[in-house]
């Protein structure tokens, strides 16, 4: 067994000796086995060589090296292998010193689905598994639903869900408003809306001139054939034409399909601003906030965000810089093979590439002053609320509690989570209430069920509270009767030292008049134009509307629930066969054996287990 020294440079230089030049993946743990940092080598051995020297680091690695006590090591084939490992370990084990992507939501498309005669448009998250033209990535569902919108006034496509587009009669409100062609019933010809749906991703494809040439000519013909309604109809799409070109705002002529990134570094923090450019058009802008490792420089940050951002998106056919990176190449190899085509990184100099990024870095200058602003007020607020509820110290993770239902139905648990940065959304959960011997409505109980099932995951997760998922204040709504109980809940799963405060409604439940309630202790109250007052009613909102919208989801679902859920072996798939089939989950149920053969997807054996469910006494 060797003896290392104990931690700092020494300890690094004593790996040396056994390892070798292959390409691989390091970690860097402290004295606790926590993980400080993953890296990634070309030459393994140089790379260690490089933290086994007592100077010439920055002040960043210079504490990473000091407080690093052991080091772990993965040798790959490659240094594109090696980099594929270290962002899934960043991911899963996120190390302090690593730069980190924190937000890791999709973004939404456009999809023209073909999977019917009659392709249908709509907005469509995830993998792209339904056969069809997909347009995107755009920015927010607020920017695809604007465009859809202007779509649907342009190009009449429908809109509807495939069940409800097999089984209408007669057109719907979005015909009689100009914003369909019904091709449900017939009103249009196979031919002419297959123009339509070519013009549709003409358009999305970049090519709206001769599209609107088109239309214009059109008119124009109308006009002259005394077919004033036609005439005003085709009016009426270019107008939405024009709206919808100059709602994309940007529109660069020399640049067809890139991302636009650029980084803005102070204070410590970080805002990446990325535009997206599809079909010489912007489709919008995101910015985002990523851990800058206890004080990474740009290249590093772009670098880290390039791997992690694309990491379950396709990259554009163009990335353009602010900043040059240090592993251009590598990071050039690894997003051309998850393209499928060559990916090209630029930093442009001059020219109209050059001012798009400017035009991003100025945005991401500007978001973060506002973040940095909006950090300064929020830590003012966190510390007054630890002032007022008599703290030892300002929280900095405040979890938020509420339930929600209907006469004790669909019940659902919800929990938010607020800090220094404000809603952390990302760590918001729902909780579907599975107590059966529940009476309805008794939101005591559900509160129980609630917390229990929270605190018992905390403590078998972290036992030691290392991590940062501890909350050191919890919010629940509710008097004297709610904390009582949640004190006695916390207090037998061993957790008795979270500082706990229910907000009630005053007299007459006016907002601005809420009792703060503590255990054990006199219920107070905050004069009513207090800003930590505001603050609390804010959080609290926040956990209504999250309840709500849970509950909302649930119900929906509920009264979305078919016979067929509960038949085996009958998944999402089948039952939509079956229901654009027969109309019906009731049809379903009366239909025979030979009517369940003829559903496309439904094989002998699947058709005999539907009829059998629905008929048990048939055998």
């Amino acid at each position: 067994m060797i003896d290392r020294p104990a931690t700092g440079h020494a300890l690094i230089h004593s790996y040396l000796k056994n390892l070798g030049s292959s390409p691989g993946v390091y970690r860097m743990l402290d004295a606790q086995a926590r993980v400080l940092y993953v890296g990634k080598a070309r030459n393994l051995r140089a790379r260690v060589a490089s933290y086994a020297r007592p100077a010439g680091h920055s002040a960043r690695i210079a504490r990473m090296i000091a407080e690093t006590a052991s080091m772990m090591f993965l040798t790959t084939r490659t240094e594109t292998e090696a980099l594929l490992l270290e962002q899934n370990l960043i991911k899963q084990l996120k190390p302090v010193y690593n730069v980190l992507l924190r937000d890791d939501k999709s973004f939404p498309n456009i999809l023209i689905a073909k999977d019917q005669a009659f392709p249908q448009i709509r907005k469509h998250r995830g993998k792209r598994s339904t056969k069809g033209s997909y347009f995107g990535p755009f920015a927010s569902a607020g920017a695809v639903n604007r465009t859809l919108n202007q779509l649907q006034k342009v190009f009449l496509l429908r809109s509807c869900a495939d069940t409800v587009f097999q089984n209408r009669t007669r057109p719907c409100l979005l015909y009689q408003i100009k914003r369909c062609s019904a091709p449900c019933v017939g009103y249009v010809s196979g031919e002419d809306y297959a123009a339509l749906v070519s013009d549709a991703e003409r358009f999305l494809e970049g090519k709206s001139t001769r599209i609107q040439a088109e239309l214009a000519a059109q008119m124009q013909a109308a006009s002259d054939a005394m077919e004033f309604e036609r005439a005003a109809a085709l009016r009426d799409r270019i107008r939405a034409l024009t709206a919808v070109q100059q709602t994309q705002g940007i529109n660069p002529r020399g640049v067809s399909e890139a991302d636009v990134i650029a980084v803005h570094l102070e204070r410590g923090q970080a805002c990446v601003q990325v535009f997206f450019i599809r079909a010489n058009q912007s489709w919008g802008n995101r910015d985002f906030y990523p851990r800058t490792g206890a004080g990474a420089e740009e290249p590093e940050i772009l670098e880290a965000f390039l791997a992690q951002f694309y990491d379950d998106k396709p990259p554009p056919r163009q990335i353009l810089l602010s900043h040059p990176i240090e592993n251009a190449d590598l990071i050039h190899e690894l997003l051309s093979a998850r393209a499928g085509r060559n990916v090209e990184l630029r930093v442009p100099q001059r020219g109209e590439k050059a001012e798009l990024v400017e035009n991003a870095a100025r945005n991401a200058r500007e978001s973060l002053a506002r973040r940095l602003a909006e950090g300064a007020a929020q830590s003012k607020l966190l510390a007054g609320l630890g002032e007022a509820l008599d703290l030892e110290s300002p929280p900095r993770r405040i979890e938020v509690y509420d339930n929600s239902h209907i006469m004790g139905t669909n019940a659902v648990g919800a929990m938010i989570v607020a800090g220094p940065e404000g809603f952390i959304k990302s760590q918001y959960r729902k909780f579907n209430i599975r107590g059966a011997d529940l009476t309805p409505g008794d939101d005591i109980a559900m509160m129980r069920e609630v917390l229990t099932r929270r605190f018992e995951r905390l403590l078998k997760e972290d036992p030691d509270r290392e991590g940062e998922t501890w909350p050191d204040l919890l919010l629940i709504d509710g008097g004297a009767g709610q904390v009582s109980a949640a004190a006695g809940i916390l207090a037998d799963l061993g957790v008795d030292d979270i500082p706990l405060v229910g907000v009630a409604k005053g007299i007459d439940r006016d907002a601005g008049k809420e009792e703060f309630h503590r255990p054990g202790r006199r219920p107070f109250a905050l004069k009513m134009n207090d800003p930590v007052l505001y603050f609390v009613q804010r959080l609290r909102d926040e956990a209504h509307r999250f309840a709500i919208g849970a509950h909302r989801a649930k119900r929906a679902k509920a009264t979305a629930a078919t016979p067929l859920d509960e038949v085996p072996g009958v998944g999402a798939s089948r039952k939509r066969a079956l229901l654009a089939h027969f109309g019906s989950a009731k049809a379903v149920s009366r239909a025979g054996l030979s009517d369940l053969r003829a559903v496309p997807g439904i094989s002998e054996a699947m058709a005999r287990t539907i009829y059998d469910f629905f008929h048990p006494d048939s055998g």
